[in-house]
C-alpha cells in the first residue's frame, strides 16, 4: 500500500489531542470585531472540538497525526 499524503492546509488548521479527538479554531474572529460583544470575542479564542459526524472525514485529511 502506498502512503497517503497529508492535506497540508488541514494539518495547519487541526491538531489531534492526546485522547485522539480533533481540535479546531472557531470562526468569526478575523474582522468586523467592533460590533461583537467582549464575551463573544473571548469565547471565540478557545479551541473547539470537531463534531463526531466530521471526525472521520478529518482523519482522512490528516492520516498520520
Amino acid at each position: 500500500m502506498p502512503k497517503i499524503k497529508t492535506l497540508k492546509g488541514a494539518a495547519k488548521r487541526f491538531k489531534v489531542t492526546g485522547t485522539g479527538k480533533i481540535r479546531r479554531h472557531k470562526s468569526s474572529k478575523s474582522h468586523l470585531l467592533t460590533g461583537k460583544p467582549k464575551r463573544r470575542k473571548r469565547n471565540l479564542r478557545k479551541p473547539a472540538l470537531v463534531s463526531k459526524a466530521d471526525t472521520a472525514r478529518m482523519r482522512r485529511l490528516i492520516p498520520y497525526s
